[in-house]
């Protein structure tokens, strides 16, 4: 069976703007066979902010709610499962601190580090991830689309 993947902010918000660029690339990824997807706290809240920006579209903020309901819906059509945000990055040797080149890198080693401790996939489109700054992540655990 296929690895659970835990969908990054950046894959949600390709899913739920049709004007994204990387709208197909999203929607291809939903399409797979057997496909097993995971969200945690950091995601969800993540995606409820970035499509509610006032600047994000032309159109304006997408609305709490409505973006609340796209996420429980396309979550209800998939095998999903909750992630709690439960790993520290105060945790000895769960970091590669040196590999670590800025701040703007925090999200995707947290996130990269919770996909290894639930035996799944980070899937993003920042293709910056790096595998080495989180010691015990293989490729495997990183799905860049």
């Amino acid at each position: 069976m296929p690895a659970r993947i835990l969908l990054d902010i950046n894959i949600w918000v390709a899913l739920l703007d049709e004007a994204h660029v990387h709208n197909h690339k999203a929607l291809a990824l939903m399409n797979r066979p057997r496909l097993r997807i995971a969200t945690c706290p950091l995601i969800e809240n993540g995606v409820l902010r970035v499509l509610n920006l006032p600047g994000y579209s032309a159109f304006g903020p997408a609305g709490f709610q409505a973006v609340r309901d796209k996420l429980e819906e396309i979550c209800g059509r998939h095998d999903h499962e909750f992630w709690p945000d439960d790993v520290s990055l105060r945790s000895k040797s769960l970091v590669n601190w040196g590999r670590v080149l800025g701040h703007n890198q925090i999200t995707d080693v947290y996130l990269l580090a919770l996909a290894v401790a639930h035996s799944g996939c980070l899937a993003t489109l920042d293709h910056r991830v790096a595998l080495s700054t989180v010691p015990v992540a293989k490729e495997k655990h990183l799905l860049l689309l």
